[in-house]
Order: C-alpha cells, then sequence, then structure tokens
C-alpha cells in the first residue's frame, strides 16, 4: 500500500535567506488575496467562478505588469500553488454548502493577514535536493538551507513547504512510498466517549484526564494581550508584546499537539478497532450570541463550554487516530452519538432522567448505576459492533428512525 507521511523540521536560515523566507511568504499572500478579491468582484458581477488556468493568467499579468513586478523576485511555482490553494477553498465551501453535514469541510474563503500563517509550497520535487547526511535541503531561489535533522526522512519526496511561525521557520517534507500491509499485533476492540472532565472515558472504565493547555495559560495569555492593547499600534513596543502573547498562543498550540500525539499513539498501539462518537464538533462549538432582533440565550455560559470544547481538539484528535489505526492494521469506525449517554447498556432503556448529574447515571427502569462517561463509551462501542455485523448503511438507516422515535418520545 502507498504511504503518503510528512517529515517537519525546523530550519535554520541564515540572514539573507530568513529576509527571503519573508519576500516568498508576503509575495504568495499578495497573490491569494488579490486573487480572492478578483474572485468576489466578479461574483458581484455575477460572472462565473475564475478557474485555475484562466486564474493563472492573471498571475502572468501580475508578475509582467509595472505596478507587480516585484513577484518575479519570488519562485512561480509557490505563486501558482497559492492559486491553487484559493481554488480548493472554494470547492471546500461550496461542498459544504451542498452537504452541511459534510466533515473537515471549510467556511468562505478570507483574506490572509500578515504575520498569521505564512507559509508557500514547492509543489515540483524536481526543483528539491535534499542531503541528509549534511543537513541541509536545496529549494529554488533561497539555495541550500540547514535543518535540524532529529529524524531520517523515509520515502520519494513529493512536495514541500515552508511555513514561520513566531519568529522560526519551519520545512515540511512529504514523501510517499510503498510499504506491506500492516496487521495489527493488538487483538482487543473499544468505545471512545469524548467529554469535558474526562478528555476520552473507554467502555474499558479507564479514562484520559483533560490537558486543558488553553485553560491553564488563560490567565497569562489575558495578562500580556491587556499589556499589548496599552501600546501605541505597530510601535516597536507593540511589536514585541506581539510576540509575547504569539509566543504563549504557539506553546498553547504545541501543548496540545503534544498531548494528542501521544494519546493517538498510546491507543492506536494497544487496539484494532476504535469506535468514537461522530461528533459535528463545528456544530457543538458554534457561538449562542444569536442577532440583535433574536438574542441568544445562557450566552455566557455557552461561550465557555464552546472555549472547553476547542480546547479539547477533538477533531484532531479524530484525524490522528484514524491515520495512526491505519499505519497500525486497525480501523477507526465512528458512530451517531445520539443519547449515547441516556440509554441504559443493559436495559437499553432511554431517558434524559437516567443522567441524573454530569457523572452519575442511574437508570429509572433496572436502577443499573455507572459513571456517565464510561455509560456512553459502552454504548458507542456497542453500536460500533452492530453497525459492523448488520451492515453499516442500512443499520445506521434504522438506528436514525430510531433516534428520531426516542426523540419524540422525550419531548
Amino acid at each position: 500500500m502507498q504511504r503518503l507521511q510528512a517529515f517537519k523540521y525546523e530550519l535554520k536560515p541564515d540572514g539573507e535567506q530568513r529576509h527571503n523566507l519573508r519576500r516568498y511568504a508576503g509575495s504568495c499572500r499578495f497573490v491569494y488575496n488579490r486573487a480572492l478579491a478578483l474572485q468576489q468582484a466578479n461574483h458581484e458581477a455575477g460572472e462565473k467562478f475564475i478557474g485555475y488556468v484562466a486564474m493563472a493568467k492573471h498571475l502572468t499579468a501580475w508578475r509582467n505588469g509595472t505596478e507587480t513586478s516585484w513577484l518575479k523576485d519570488s519562485p512561480v511555482h509557490p505563486l501558482q500553488h497559492a492559486l491553487k490553494d484559493l481554488e480548493k477553498a472554494y470547492k471546500n465551501f461550496f461542498a459544504k454548502r451542498a452537504d452541511p453535514s459534510a466533515a473537515l469541510r471549510a467556511g468562505f474563503p478570507r483574506f490572509k493577514r500578515k504575520g498569521s500563517g505564512d507559509s508557500f509550497r514547492y509543489p515540483d520535487p524536481k526543483q528539491i535536493k535534499l542531503d541528509q547526511r549534511n543537513n541541509r535541503v536545496f529549494l529554488p531561489k533561497l539555495g541550500w538551507l540547514r535543518y535540524r535533522n532529529s529524524r531520517e526522512v523515509l520515502g520519494e519526496l513529493r512536495n514541500v513547504t515552508v511555513s514561520g511561525k513566531n519568529g522560526k521557520w519551519y520545512i515540511s517534507i512529504q514523501t510517499q512510498r510503498e510499504i506491506e500491509q500492516p496487521v495489527s499485533t493488538a487483538t482487543t476492540a473499544i468505545g471512545i466517549d469524548l467529554g469535558i472532565a474526562r478528555f476520552a472515558t473507554f467502555s474499558d472504565g479507564s479514562y484520559i484526564a483533560p490537558l486543558n493547555s488553553f485553560k491553564t495559560q488563560q490567565a497569562k495569555l489575558a495578562k500580556y494581550q491587556r499589556r499589548m492593547a496599552h501600546k501605541q499600534k505597530f510601535s516597536n513596543n507593540w511589536k514585541k508584546a506581539k510576540a509575547k502573547v504569539q509566543k504563549i498562543h504557539t506553546k498553547i498550540a504545541d501543548t496540545r499537539r503534544d498531548f494528542l500525539h501521544k494519546a493517538t499513539t498510546t491507543i492506536s498501539q494497544n487496539h484494532a478497532l476504535v469506535f468514537i462518537e461522530d461528533l459535528q464538533v463545528g456544530n457543538m462549538s458554534r457561538s449562542a450570541a444569536g442577532t440583535a432582533e433574536n438574542p441568544g440565550k445562557n450566552v455566557a455560559a455557552k461561550s465557555g463550554l464552546n472555549k472547553a470544547i476547542v480546547d479539547q481538539g477533538w477533531g484532531e484528535f479524530r484525524r490522528q487516530l484514524d491515520y495512526k489505526l491505519a499505519w497500525n492494521g486497525g480501523m477507526l469506525f465512528a458512530v451517531p452519538a445520539h443519547y449515547t449517554s441516556q440509554e441504559c447498556p443493559e436495559c437499553h432503556h432511554v431517558s434524559a432522567d437516567n443522567r441524573q448529574t454530569q457523572a452519575k447515571f442511574v437508570c429509572v427502569k433496572c436502577h443499573y448505576e455507572n459513571h456517565a462517561d464510561h455509560v456512553g463509551a459502552i454504548n458507542v462501542k456497542e453500536r460500533g459492533h452492530r453497525l459492523l455485523a448488520c451492515g453499516d448503511g442500512a443499520l445506521r438507516a434504522s438506528m436514525k428512525q430510531e433516534l428520531a422515535e426516542v426523540s419524540q418520545l422525550s419531548s
């Protein structure tokens, strides 16, 4: 089977290379934003969407124009790939409109800001040279760049992405290689219930405590944000304060990512089959503020819940678990999440009264008692086995009908 894998390293550019990295990232950002503005103007005029081929002609005109001739100083392939990124963003948005329940889809494309997600990609592997022995990589118009070689790059090189964050530059090398179909050494199956008080509760009764990386740094972040707000915008002191704020944000993200990688690696190595709730995180963390005509209710409480949900990183947890299980010969299976913590695993009676508190579950019919999150994990695993045994599509339709009937009875 073919395995696509990315290897990320920190770059060690010299002064001139660092300057060029900022220039090239800025050029790609400029092309993306100008193309987006052109698409919006074209849409307002009632014209059709401009495809990549037609947009590439505009890029040629911009590079040859007198006002934007400085674009010629940047490598052309990353500029072209910026247009492909915009086209992909539009396709994802249109796919979401066609199917609102589609997972991992983005909203309407937005203009990029300087210092936020600066990156560019070299899509042609023929132009890239990798010298792992001497810890360096050759990129067009940048020359040989040193990098911190922490592990060996495996496979045939596909593309290279350069990104800047908090004053540092990184390189992500994507490769492709042929490997044997993995066979899992584990033989167990497990269900996972995701939550706030407990990050992940397993059907065997064990659980992972939450990290809450944002909550841990929230007070410190607020302090430095207040200091930044009191500085004259774009002054040297403001830039220093902004760098400190960005450093805290980076620490929050890195801590969360490290936590998720360790958790998903352990799970994927110890279980061959993992059942997880099919959560729509975007809908769950949507703002409850409403509008001026129809204001929302319990906005402050919902805002706190939204922060807690986003702080857990459920979407990234599922993404990592999916590919790591596949790499280890296992499989991830998502099941409907409705009423998993309200259904009794013994008698299958469903009622909101079964969950008396956030943690306590007592069935009103058979008096079965357990932790509510543990009950949810048991039900997730049981539903997953039913879906696999009876056929995914048919049973999902049947289960959807059952849940709809339960919802009507509960209301």
